[in-house]
């Protein structure tokens, strides 16, 4: 039988993967002042045996006050890098899973209680809540507290603060660095009409809503190793009238390629609470698709992809390059495993586990 198309292995930048799953990034609400600890280093690293290519850090925030949640991990200072290193390092004693993270700031969309208790957002004056940042001072809902617009001297900080978070990510040994420019975080408030309201340069024209998240990108790419790929995540529609549409986030995603980043992670909504979404499995590969027509570089496809075949075809029919999984991931952590063995793939898996394949499946686990 020939080798499925979802266990074949991509170079990206010098980075070997060894097949086409990825694990997306989820977030935990769960770390201590931005602080990883043992719930990360047991989250990270289950999944960090799971025989995916790629294991992705949740959204983490370059700033503060850029946390979705006051529970949010974090990359900002001294304490939030010295607690991911430690993270880290015991993951990376026991699997060489290569490792990203996907950098974040949650704009007008922050300041919010976890979601298990309701999530709504906290006004500045709560012990739990701050005042919020975006491009333009128009607050998510009615319920929402106004953010304050960015000026010309908070965009740079918010930049720098970018660039500072992928140094440290660097010197943590992280393997590639996801640029969030999706589900209405800051970024895609800049390029989304429905959140950008701005008269300066970086508001009116795509081109204009476009130079924010740009000038972010290149002080990333800048502040990674070369050497190591750059990602982003795009929300290619906001699934409201007037908003961002697929044809727009091409032109973006053309320019992120123009400017260096390695791979394009195609995702949708999340800008507007208007937005009605046609949900369903696979119902955002079709934006990975028209990504991958127009585009050089790999492209990550996502959205409620849970059955082997499902992602097999994804890939050997050329619809995107990779597959993410998320919930997916935490309901079956060993979901490669099983997929490999339907499909007849091949996985890591630790020597400790190796006595754990079934007999039927007895070239399952590489031990090479």
């Amino acid at each position: 039988m020939a080798k499925p198309a979802l266990f074949a292995s991509i170079d990206i930048r010098g980075l070997r993967l060894e097949n086409r799953i990825v694990i997306a990034p989820m977030c935990q609400y769960s770390a201590e002042e931005g602080c990883m600890n043992e719930w990360h280093l047991i989250h990270l690293g289950k999944l960090a045996l799971s025989g995916a290519a790629l294991l992705t850090i949740e959204a983490t925030a370059v700033t503060p006050e850029g946390r979705i949640t006051y529970a949010d991990l974090g990359l900002w200072n001294d304490q939030t890098y010295a607690a991911m290193c430690l993270t880290v390092e015991s993951i990376r004693r026991w699997s060489d899973m290569p490792i990203g993270i996907q950098l974040s700031h949650a704009g007008r969309k922050a300041s919010t209680d976890v979601p298990w208790n309701g999530g709504k957002q906290f006004p500045p004056t709560d012990a739990l809540g701050w005042q919020t940042f975006a491009p333009s001072s128009i607050p998510y809902s009615d319920s929402c507290v106004a953010p304050t617009e960015l000026d010309r001297e908070a965009l740079k900080r918010v930049r720098d603060a970018f660039a500072a978070a992928a140094r440290r990510a660097d010197k943590v040994g992280l393997d590639m660095v996801q640029l969030h420019v999706a589900h209405g975080y800051l970024l895609h408030q800049f390029l989304s009409p429905l959140t950008n309201h701005r008269s300066d340069g970086y508001g009116g024209s795509l081109e204009n809503r476009m130079r924010y998240p740009l000038e972010v990108f290149d002080a990333v790419r800048d502040a990674f190793s070369s050497e190591k790929p750059v990602s982003a995540r795009l929300s290619a529609t906001d699934w409201v009238k007037g908003g961002l549409e697929i044809g727009q986030t091409v032109v973006f995603a053309q320019e992120l390629e123009r400017r260096g980043c390695d791979v394009i992670h195609a995702s949708s909504g999340g800008l507007h609470p208007s937005q009605r979404i046609a949900v369903g499995p696979s119902y955002q590969v079709p934006f990975a698709r028209t990504l991958k027509q127009n585009l050089h570089v790999p492209v990550v496809a996502a959205g409620l992809i849970s059955a082997y075949e499902q992602a097999e075809a994804i890939v050997g029919t050329n619809d995107a390059d990779m597959v993410a999984v998320a919930r997916t991931a935490l309901f079956d952590p060993n979901w490669p495993w099983h997929a490999a063995a339907h499909l007849g793939g091949k996985v890591r898996a630790p020597k400790q586990y190796l006595r754990s394949q079934p007999s039927r499946y007895r070239d399952l686990f590489d031990t090479e």
